[in-house]
């Protein structure tokens, strides 16, 4: 029998959301999780907020919207909250009931600016690594380390002098060309009465083209006036430079989880003082020997040195010449290994880029740009934890 394709509404609906979401759904563990993680921090959230005043929105509300956000690849707040108000996935996942109403999403914004900052970011990553569940896939000897560009929210034409010079095309180029003298009233010619036509002037458009050939542009010389933090760098011979900043991650090499983030100016020195960072704050005044892998770039007599002081072994990538690495690395079978783990890492860098939104990041001013890319990092491990922990 055919069934019949009509709309019949009902004045009441009983629909209980957790019965909704597939038991076997990734997204139950990363809740889960979640939940844990976000409970340990309650003492650090209660920080944060005074006894007093109108209820906010709850942080942990806020930060499971936020990683809902990266792990969906929703490009801003006001989609976000969209998706929210009809997305019975999405309002289990953060918490709220069918029907409790969606925030308005300056308001969402405004209290999310509150905890989007790096030493948050930073808690939240290391709440989740130190989950029971979590923390016997991590190595605790074993890393790797690397860098990578994240571009700006800046154009290149607000890379401007510092010197107060005005670039070519600083100006708007834009609006209507100015009016035609008209005929003075006082004129003893008659006044016409037909319509003139209109003069056959090019349209000017506002963003116009500016050509930099043969401009010297330098950090040095020049600054964004968009995002004064941004730098204007190419990590590759051959590739253009563009304004962005430097993401960086330390990860362990049982499973390839991200450890540790940071994002720094970009630089030629940026990824070596990074990774010292990274290993000072994740094993800090550590005894034990460990080992680190990398690239070429990381192939310096300074960093190498200073590896070896804090008991860490080089498991660097040689250079064709003048290599800091010698024979007494390079004969061990761990050194083959961390070379063919260390790859894994950019795994994390295409995952941020494609999936996270980090390939150019919506934010200005380098601590809310590094409290972006840590909260994407820790969206990664959370998005590779189902098959991790049913393996």
């Amino acid at each position: 029998m055919r069934g019949t394709d009509e709309a019949a509404g009902s004045l009441f609906s009983y629909v209980d959301l957790e019965e909704r979401v597939p038991a076997r759904h990734p997204l139950r563990l990363i809740r889960r999780i979640v939940n844990d993680a976000l409970a340990s921090l309650d003492a650090e959230f209660d920080a944060l907020y005074t006894d007093f005043g109108r209820p906010s929105i709850a942080p942990e509300r806020l930060i499971r919207a936020g990683l809902l956000q990266i792990l969906f690849s929703i490009r801003s707040e006001r989609q976000l909250m969209e998706q929210m108000d009809y997305n019975l996935l999405f309002r289990w996942f953060v918490g709220l009931g069918i029907d409790d109403p969606v925030w308005v999403p300056t308001v969402f914004t405004k209290n999310r600016d509150r905890l989007l900052t790096t030493d948050m970011s930073r808690k939240v990553m290391a709440a989740i690594l130190t989950h029971p569940e979590i923390r016997p896939l991590l190595s605790d000897e074993h890393f790797s380390v690397d860098g990578t560009l994240v571009k700006a929210w800046a154009s290149m034409k607000s890379f401007q002098p510092t010197d107060g010079r005005a670039t070519p095309g600083e100006d708007d180029p834009g609006g209507p060309p100015p009016p035609a003298d008209e005929t003075s009233a006082n004129t003893d010619q008659p006044q016409q009465t037909e319509t003139q036509s209109m003069p056959d002037t090019p349209r000017e458009t506002r963003n116009a083209e500016v050509n930099f050939r043969g401009e010297k542009r330098s950090n040095a010389t020049h600054a964004s006036v968009t995002d004064p933090d941004a730098r204007l760098y190419k990590k590759s011979p051959g590739a253009a430079a563009m304004l962005c900043f430097m993401g960086h991650t330390l990860m362990e090499n049982r499973n390839g989880l991200v450890v540790q983030a940071e994002l720094t100016h970009a630089d030629g020195h940026g990824e070596r003082k990074a990774a010292l960072e990274m290993i000072n704050r994740h094993s800090p005044g550590s005894t034990r020997r460990l080992t680190l892998g990398a690239d070429k770039g990381y192939d310096s007599a300074d960093f190498i040195a200073t590896l070896r002081r804090m008991v860490v072994t080089p498991h660097v990538a040689q250079k064709a010449r003048h290599s800091a690495i010698d024979g007494r690395t390079t004969h061990h079978p761990g050194y083959a290994l961390s070379q063919r783990r260390r790859k894994k890492i950019e795994e994390p860098f295409g995952w941020a880029k494609t999936v996270g939104g980090v390939a150019q990041t919506f934010h200005r001013g380098l601590d809310r740009v590094r409290a972006q890319f840590t909260m994407t990092m820790a969206a990664c491990n959370l998005a590779r934890l189902p098959k991790l922990l049913a393996a």
